[in-house]
């Protein structure tokens, strides 16, 4: 009974800020401007397709960066003493102390025409490189804001994992390649699956990025909605509706990894 009463604020509090928000988008998704139903705003959707597209195109090569990128940081971390691993994720965690739009604002003005990397290649005698208002600036952006989302799963993933399997698989001498292919990254499966979700959902969604590092010419599924909800083009009908959509089509990419964390990872490993 006790803790039936103490779940009650944590449910009203989800009902505010999520269950009823949620059914204001799905009501605007399906009524016009003058409150009427309508279909018209979820068949409006298609003509962005393409934004769609990019959007999951490129959210999906930042998560793959992220993945190459932070496996391997993860696993050293957890390889390393107690006090050097609390330092190592709180470096980690350090450039997400900092706000956002500032550590946006930085890659800004590192990667400008006559930032301080197209400087520096001046200087060196070295051809400028145009890299602002480009699709690799937005991707640079992502993985540079959303990497710490993988590596700390991972981290968290690695350091639980028991040591004493990998020693045996090794026993039976399985090489590096085959400990780490049949043992570690099976048994470090729920954190792979955590960290492409939480790394993929906020950059398919991202809309400050893509403005500031891509330009309009990098039009994200972010931006849209941002643009229907504050833009010059305030549709809040439309909005809704291409909110809705990105939603359904980010549970059904949760749905897809989920289906990579069956049985056979939480016993998996120990199959050589």
């Amino acid at each position: 009974m006790r803790s039936k009463t103490a779940s009650i604020p944590y449910g009203i509090w989800m009902a505010i800020f999520i269950v009823v928000p949620m059914i204001l988008v799905v009501i605007f998704a399906f009524t016009d401007k003058s409150g009427r139903f309508t279909l018209e705003n979820i068949a409006a959707v298609g003509q962005y397709s393409n934004v769609f597209l990019r959007s999951i195109w490129l959210g999906a090569i930042a998560t793959g960066i992220c993945l190459l990128v932070g496996y391997p940081l993860a696993y050293i971390i957890s390889r390393t003493g107690a006090r050097v691993q609390s330092v190592l994720v709180m470096l980690v965690m350090l450039p997400m102390w900092m706000n956002f739009l500032l550590r946006t604002y930085a890659w800004m003005t590192l990667l400008e025409d006559n930032g301080i990397i197209n400087t520096a290649l001046a200087t060196l005698g070295l051809p400028k490189l145009h890299m602002i208002n480009t699709s690799g600036a937005v991707v640079l952006g992502m993985v540079y804001n959303y990497i710490p989302y993988m590596i700390l799963p991972l981290y968290s993933a690695l350091a639980k994992m028991d040591h004493s399997v990998i020693e045996a698989a090794q026993d039976l001498g399985a090489n590096q390649r085959r400990v780490f292919m049949k043992v570690i990254f099976p048994l470090s499966m729920p954190g792979v699956i955590s960290g492409i979700t939480m790394v993929f959902v906020p950059a398919v969604s991202t809309f400050i990025i893509s403005k500031m590092l891509g330009g309009g010419s990098n039009l994200l599924i972010g931006d849209l909605i941002d643009m229907q909800f504050l833009g010059s083009a305030y549709n809040p009908n439309l909005g809704s509706a291409i909110s809705l959509v990105l939603m359904v089509l980010i549970l059904i990419c949760m749905g897809i990894m989920n289906q990579f964390d069956d049985g056979e990872t939480r016993g998996g490993g120990l199959m050589i």
